[in-house]
C-alpha cells in the first residue's frame, strides 16, 4: 500500500494514512483511560461490471463510541469465484494491517502506557467476512492462517463487526 492510498468517512474525504493515524491518536487521547478494539477489514460486493472492495479501519472505544473510515477498491470485472473473492478481501486487509503492525501499531498503544493502571488497553484484530455457516466455512483456516502467520489475531463471524457490517455497509 501506498502513503499517497487515500481514505474517507461521513465526516472528511482524501485522507492520506498519515491523517487517519493523527485521528487514531486524537480519539484514543479523548479518553485515554479506557480499553480500545482497533480492526481492519474488508468487504465487497460484486457489480454487473465491476467488483467494489472497501476496507475499513475501525476504532471502538468499549462502550464508550468508534471512529472509523474506508479505502475503496474497484476491479474492473465481476469476481464470481467465492475463493478469489475472500482472497482479495483478505490481502486488501493483510495490506493495511501489515502497515500498523510494521510502522503505527506502537506508537498507537505508546499513548496508553501512562493510563495502563487505570484500564487503557489497545488490541489489534483483523476481521474477515466469512463464517462457520454457509460456503465460507471451508476458507476459514486457509483466510486466519495468513494472519496468525504475521502474528495477528483474525475474528470471524459474528465476531468480525468491522468487515461484515461496517464495511459491507459500503460496497453496495
Amino acid at each position: 500500500m501506498s502513503e499517497s492510498f487515500t481514505f474517507y468517512n461521513v465526516s472528511e474525504s482524501q485522507m492520506s494514512l498519515l491523517v487517519v493515524i493523527q485521528r487514531l491518536k486524537e480519539f484514543m487521547l479523548r479518553d485515554p483511560r479506557t480499553e480500545y478494539v482497533l480492526s481492519i477489514g474488508t468487504d465487497s460486493h460484486v457489480h454487473q461490471q465491476y467488483t467494489k472492495f472497501i476496507t475499513a479501519i475501525h476504532i471502538h472505544r468499549v462502550g464508550k463510541g468508534a471512529w472509523g473510515c474506508l479505502k475503496n477498491h474497484n476491479v474492473k470485472r465481476p469476481i464470481m469465484s467465492l475463493r478469489e473473492k475472500i482472497s482479495m478481501e483478505t490481502a486488501f486487509s493483510q495490506e493495511v494491517a501489515y502497515y500498523f503492525i510494521s510502522h503505527y501499531l506502537t506508537e498507537l498503544s505508546d499513548l496508553l502506557i501512562p493510563y495502563s493502571d487505570e484500564g487503557a488497553d489497545l488490541s489489534f484484530e483483523v476481521h474477515l467476512d466469512i463464517g462457520r455457516r454457509g460456503v465460507t466455512k471451508e476458507l476459514i483456516h486457509e483466510m486466519t492462517g495468513r494472519f496468525h502467520a504475521m502474528g495477528i489475531e483474525a475474528k470471524i463471524k459474528p465476531d468480525s463487526y468491522t468487515a461484515f457490517s461496517y464495511a459491507n455497509r459500503y460496497t453496495k
